[in-house]
């Protein structure tokens, strides 16, 4: 008889869980709480226009293919993904204009041609990124960091003891690239991937530069369908494994009994299962679904990542000044994200504009584009958001407009707005943080949840607010990292029973 799994969410994380323990030959039921799936990957349509409600890069896309491929799929007949070059374009305030190519030597030619900085300067440090990712990933992506087992590797000694400095443990990304570039446009081009895990480039650990190496030296791709489409053929592909689905149905307590989890409560009634996996944020978590439990505050309590605000603009027009990617550069940094750590905005923020009508048409009205316009800022912590939403409508309309050379407000045909508060309340992110716990710390890998409870046995845990943190393709990473450790529980758990007895 096959063992049963619950999952809470049908968030990336959870999709991804399901589909690979269904394939391990777990029998899977997902509870997801809204009408559809996909939690922070998913539709906004509004008046013609469409757009995904959160990611819009994809960095690693074999990650997605790994799933449909486990299930014996061909990736190709459910979704396509392209490549993009370039893969964004920067606007900085001084009117330099910089195109970040997706071959490296392309890119490094653009830096050398409009900045201070060497062509060589530029392919020694993406180099320099690329060996250490490889170095970190198989222990940090790959591997639950509050397992044993894990550390009693050559790749982990190697990371701790023979390259500890190299690894850039001991100072911030800042520091790092400012040791390497002269220019600071650059040094801002290289900060800005804290932002990719909602963290502080002024406060966070070099080591995550890494999270610029998989643009720059692997490709950043895009969806000709949409972010969205992923987690939507996800759910087909779970489907046709035999998961089954409870949409629009919310779980209200993870029963435990001797300290097991044993099933899930919702409207009173219980869903029994042998294993549950838990795909809500880990705040969340504890405070809903597991209230009677004590709440491990030393993962709960850290300090949480940034949020966004987002307006998401039909536009009425074509603008050929702007790529699929763009970024709008602030003319202060250090300042943008000193405001942001008082829970503050900055007077100029830096604005990210993605436009995916320019790769797929039908995502805009015709003659039209969709404009996925955003800033980031901080997490919420009872600032009054729409009188914010008001402010950077009008600041961020401004910066634009100066920075492209055109007025774009007579084109907004239709807008959606999105702020931290809504992001709490529609995917059930704690104080709106898109990526649970910040990386400001040195320490901050190891301070995210485990993947599973040290205190109640069969409860694991993924997505965002675990390890090994945010982003599309770490979640589908964590989800890989969950199911591994279940199906190796319950080996061992065999292995132990077939022992002969001690006599």
């Amino acid at each position: 008889m096959k063992k049963s799994v619950i999952v809470i969410g049908a968030g990336i994380a959870g999709l991804a869980a399901a589909i690979r323990l269904s394939a391990q030959g777990y029998q899977v039921t997902v509870f997801e709480s809204n009408p559809t799936v996909g939690g922070k990957v998913s539709w906004i349509k509004q008046d013609g226009y469409q757009w995904g409600l959160g990611a819009s890069l994809l960095t690693f896309p074999e990650l997605v293919d790994e799933l449909f491929e486990l299930c014996g799929k061909r990736p190709s007949d459910y979704y396509e993904y392209i490549r993009l070059d370039p893969i964004t374009k920067y606007f900085y305030e001084d009117g330099t204009t910089l195109n970040a190519y997706a071959d490296k030597n392309k890119l490094a030619g653009e830096i050398a041609e409009k900045t201070k900085e060497k062509k060589e300067t530029v392919l020694s440090y993406l180099q320099y990124l690329h060996e250490i990712f490889d170095l970190t990933e198989h222990t940090f992506l790959r591997k639950s960091l509050h397992r044993w087992n894990t550390y009693l590797t050559q790749n982990a000694a190697d990371i701790f003891f023979t390259n500890p400095m190299k690894m850039g443990l001991f100072r911030t990304i800042h520091k790092k690239n400012e040791s390497v570039f002269k220019d600071k446009r650059i040094v801002q081009l290289f900060d800005r991937y804290a932002t990719y895990n909602g963290s502080n480039p002024y406060k966070a650990p070099s080591v995550l530069n890494i999270i610029a190496h998989p643009e720059f030296n692997r490709g950043g791709y895009i969806m000709k369908d949409g972010m969205p489409s992923i987690t939507q053929n996800l759910y087909k592909l779970a489907q046709e494994m035999g998961v089954v689905f409870h949409l629009n149905t919310t779980v209200d307590e993870i029963v435990v009994q001797h300290k097991k989890a044993v099933g899930v409560k919702v409207a009173g009634a219980v869903y029994r299962a042998d294993t549950i996996v838990c795909n809500m944020d880990i705040n969340f978590a504890y405070s809903k679904l597991l209230s009677h439990h004590k709440e491990p505050v030393r993962y709960t309590r850290q300090e949480k990542s940034t949020s966004v605000i987002i307006f998401y603009w039909g536009m009425k027009k074509k603008f050929p000044q702007l790529d699929v990617h763009n970024i709008l550069f602030s003319s202060d940094y250090e300042q943008e994200f000193r405001a942001i750590s008082r829970g503050e905005i900055s007077k100029d923020p830096t604005v990210y504009i993605f436009v995916s009508s320019k790769v797929n048409p039908d995502h805009a009205a015709p003659d039209g584009e969709n404009w996925f316009t955003l800033i980031n800022v901080p997490h919420d912590s009872g600032q009054d958001w729409e009188a914010y939403v008001e402010k950077y409508r009008h600041i961020m309309t401004e910066k634009i407009n100066r920075l492209i050379g055109e007025d774009i407000r007579p084109y907004i045909s239709t807008e959606v707005v999105n702020h931290p508060q809504k992001i709490r309340e529609v995917t059930q992110s704690y104080m709106g943080a898109l990526y649970g716990n910040s990386s400001n710390k040195v320490m901050s890998s190891f301070l995210r949840h485990p993947n599973f409870s040290s205190d109640i046995k069969d409860l694991y845990f993924c997505g965002g607010s675990v390890h090994p943190g945010g982003g599309v393709p770490v979640c589908l990473l964590s989800a890989k990292i969950t199911a591994d450790l279940i199906q190796s529980d319950n080996e061992k758990r065999k292995q132990h029973k077939s022992l002969p007895a001690a006599t």
